[in-house]
């Protein structure tokens, strides 16, 4: 399978590495076409992998698209014609990725993967929308599978809704604490305090752009916000009630798994 990877980034790189690794079923040959081609050379460089400019008319046999969310729908009108068999993308949001991917390319096999993980945390769980589904697409999660990532199927509409949850509400929960929270030392951190400590360290090691690119996407930030001024209103009874109907969450959420 001849590969074009559209963003040189780390989920670029993570694509490139999984799709060419010796466990991989795919026989696939890599080329990377960046914006900055400096980004695309240093990519290629450390991997058995070419450049082709971003503006170029090479084709092949698929096109992934790891560029910023809000650059999938023209990234996909450009890079459309340059694939002759599929077109594909890693980019995190999937209705208007999907919604894009059948109008430019109706007569490819198409496909939109994100990877629930940050790459230097591979491998992890990998939601998957197979619009159009043929043996390129399942050759790339297949490889994706041997990675030891677990590919899970979903909708567009399921996906961006869990994202409101799982990525923009929880960032901005994790992200509201470390802004507020005073420097204390180390002695004085509680178990539940500790843990946010290290999860804000996590969210704070990446790059700002892709966080930001998130809040932009998906709606669950203002809905965090919300709570966390209805807690901070309650009197003793109203914060019981709120109290209870977070551990009623959680409880419904560990009977329904």
């Amino acid at each position: 399978m001849d590969l074009l990877v559209v963003g040189a980034g780390e989920i670029g790189r993570w694509i490139a590495d999984t799709v060419s690794a010796d466990e991989s079923p795919v026989d696939a040959a890599v080329a990377f076409a960046d914006r900055d081609p400096d980004v695309a050379r240093d990519a290629a460089a450390s991997r058995e992998a070419t450049t082709v400019p971003v503006d170029g008319d090479t084709t092949h046999d698929a096109v992934c698209l790891a560029v910023p969310m809000s650059a999938v729908p023209a990234a996909v009108e450009a890079y459309a014609p340059r694939a002759e068999r599929a077109i594909l993308d890693v980019s995190g949001e999937m209705t208007d990725a999907v919604a894009a991917m059948r109008e430019h390319a109706p007569g490819l096999q198409r496909a939109s993967y994100h990877p629930l993980f940050a790459p230097p945390r591979v491998p992890g769980n990998v939601a998957c929308v197979v619009d159009e589904g043929g043996p390129v697409v399942d050759g790339i999660a297949a490889a994706i599978e041997a990675g030891g990532n677990d590919v899970f199927e979903t909708t567009p509409a399921e996906h961006d809704r869990a994202m409101e949850t799982v990525q923009a509400g929880a960032h901005a929960a994790v992200l509201a604490w470390r802004l507020a929270s005073d420097d204390v030392r180390e002695e004085f951190h509680t178990p539940v305090s500790a843990a946010l400590d290290d999860v804000a360290d996590t969210v704070t090691e990446g790059a700002p752009g892709v966080y930001a690119e998130i809040q932009r996407a998906f709606d669950g930030a203002d809905d965090v916000a919300d709570a966390a001024r209805e807690l901070a209103d309650a009197d003793r009874d109203e914060f019981a009630d709120l109290y209870e109907a977070a551990r009623g969450d959680r409880e419904g959420r560990e009977r329904h798994e």
